[in-house]
């Protein structure tokens, strides 16, 4: 890989994980976030970011907090269906989130989140994704099959 692949890989990126991130404390997340985020996370980067509970909040609040990254977030209803972390977490960073896309699925149901994951997945050069070890069919790994489908790389990281 040269140069120049690994500076598109690393402009933008798809964030995807668990929403049952109750099994560490916050502090294991923040290190986390700034080992595998945190290399990727160049003013020039630009994160996709799901918009739940869970791993998609604490990522959002740390990227927010310690980058100058660019930051979209995208949901596939609307914000105002969003679990209260997850609105609270957009609320409190939003002077740091370039884009709200909201994909206002008719159902949120598991097509609608499906449809999500590809959006961010197609705009984004690689994923960098958070599995809880005991969810093997979670949209953590639909979104992550689905970037190695496309040929595009992963970064897994299980939690």
């Amino acid at each position: 890989m040269t140069t120049y692949d690994t500076e598109l890989i690393m402009r933008a990126v798809a964030v995807t994980g668990t929403r049952n991130t109750g099994h560490r404390r916050l502090d294991e997340y923040a290190d986390l976030f700034r080992d595998y985020l945190g290399p990727f996370a160049s003013s020039e980067a630009h994160f996709y970011i799901g918009g739940a509970k869970g791993i998609d909040s604490m990522s959002l609040i740390w990227l927010a907090g310690n980058t100058s990254a660019v930051i979209t977030i995208v949901v596939p209803g609307r914000i105002d269906q969003q679990p209260p972390e997850a609105r609270q977490a957009i609320a409190r960073t939003r002077d740091r989130v370039k884009e709200i896309v909201e994909l206002r699925a008719p159902e949120l149901k598991a097509p609608a989140y499906h449809a999500r994951n590809r959006w961010m997945v197609d705009r984004a050069s690689m994923t960098i994704g958070f599995p809880h070890h005991a969810e093997e069919s979670s949209g953590t790994w639909q979104t992550l099959n689905y970037t190695r489908d496309q040929g595009k790389p992963c970064l897994i990281v299980p939690v």
